[in-house]
Order: C-alpha cells, then sequence, then structure tokens
C-alpha cells in the first residue's frame, strides 16, 4: 500500500490540472523533447507527426493531464495518467507516463507529478496504479523504487505496479488543495507576465515620442 506524502526537503512543486484548452502547450513540451527525451517517454523514436497524432487523441474528459509551469508559463514537465475504456467501469488501473524538460531537472518535478497522479487515481477510485518503461529510463525507475512499486522487468523495458490506498476525506481535501494552490498561482504568473508586457510596451511606446 501506498500512501501519499510530502517529499522532506524538497522545494514546492506547484501542479496543474490541464485540459483541452492547454493543447499547443502540450504539444510544444513534447515537440522540445530531444530525440532520447522522446524515445524515453513513449518507447519509440517519436517524429513531429506522431507527436501532433498523440496529442490530437488525448481524451481530456477520460483521462487525467498534469502540469507544471515556469514563471513563463511554459510546461516544463508533464504527466499523463491514462484510464481504459473498461476502467470506466471498473476502475482497477490507471497508466502513468511523465516527461520533464531540460530546464525542469533536477526539480523534483518528475516526482511530482507522480505524487499528483498518484493521489488523484486514489481519489477517483483505482486500486493499481501502473507504469510501462525502458529499463534504461533512470528517471522512472527513480520514481518506482522511491515509490516501492513492483517491478518485472523483460526485454529492456519494464513494468512498474503500485497497490494505492482507499481515498479519505484527507486524501480528497489533500487534492482539492493542491489543485486550488496551484490555479492561484498560475493566474499570478499570468498577471505578472501580463504586467512585464504592458510595462515593456510602455516603455517602447514611450521611448518613440
Amino acid at each position: 500500500m501506498f500512501e501519499i506524502s510530502r517529499p522532506q526537503n524538497m522545494p514546492r512543486v506547484l501542479i496543474r490540472e490541464l485540459n483541452a484548452g492547454h493543447a499547443e502547450k502540450i504539444r510544444m513540451h513534447f515537440k522540445n523533447l530531444g530525440s532520447e527525451d522522446r524515445l524515453l517517454r513513449f518507447g519509440m523514436y517519436t517524429s513531429d507527426e506522431m507527436l501532433d497524432k498523440y496529442v490530437n487523441t488525448i481524451n481530456f474528459h477520460r483521462d487525467a493531464i498534469f502540469g507544471v509551469f515556469d514563471n513563463n508559463l511554459n510546461l516544463i514537465g508533464c504527466a499523463h495518467l491514462g484510464y481504459s475504456a473498461s476502467n470506466l467501469v471498473i476502475n482497477s488501473t490507471a497508466e502513468f507516463g511523465v516527461s520533464v524538460s531540460a530546464e525542469g531537472r533536477g526539480k523534483g518535478v518528475g516526482s511530482a507529478l507522480f505524487k499528483r497522479a498518484a493521489i488523484h487515481a486514489r481519489n477517483t477510485n483505482i486500486k493499481v496504479l501502473y507504469m510501462h518503461y525502458l529499463s534504461r529510463n533512470k528517471v522512472m525507475m527513480h520514481i518506482a523504487k522511491k515509490a516501492g512499486m513492483s517491478i518485472e522487468f523483460s526485454f529492456g523495458e519494464a513494468d512498474a505496479y503500485l497497490t494505492l490506498l482507499p481515498s479519505t476525506n484527507n486524501s480528497i481535501v489533500a487534492e482539492a488543495v493542491q489543485a486550488q494552490v496551484a490555479d492561484i498561482d498560475y493566474a499570478f504568473k499570468k498577471n505578472i507576465r501580463h504586467s512585464k508586457s504592458f510595462l515593456l510596451n510602455a516603455f517602447s511606446f514611450a521611448s518613440t515620442k
């Protein structure tokens, strides 16, 4: 069983749940990944066209997509919690995939996205969180081992399974608070960005006079 807890001695990483309105930011995030990072994320070499198709087929109503934004509102980390069609009835297993841009590395973004996805899965009655990845993917391996997942290896690939605790009032409130704080933070960054843009435009206009 896995209990969600805040990591010790780690900067707070604020995570937003994304919707269809963020599709272009998600697309840009994936396309900014290098070929090796694309391989580690999707298990195969992935072209821009394949990434377009992937983003176009994300079911935002069924699945859960989570993201971490920098101060310029660039998406530096993105996680996909996928629910199969059968799980809409059974609600037994969900699959987790994650990618972190070079700018977001070393900040605990991947682990934070995993914890956010795990608490969401738990609160939506998922019993097992599943990850499939290349065994040389050090980030996913670190996440799996740190979470105490059961790991099976086969021909250079790995499957990791984590049994989740049932949801509680505390886990539901914790997710709601995380979501609200992340939304406030995003709105604050957006306002700061607009203010900077306004001041720059005003300065440019004044300098031309």
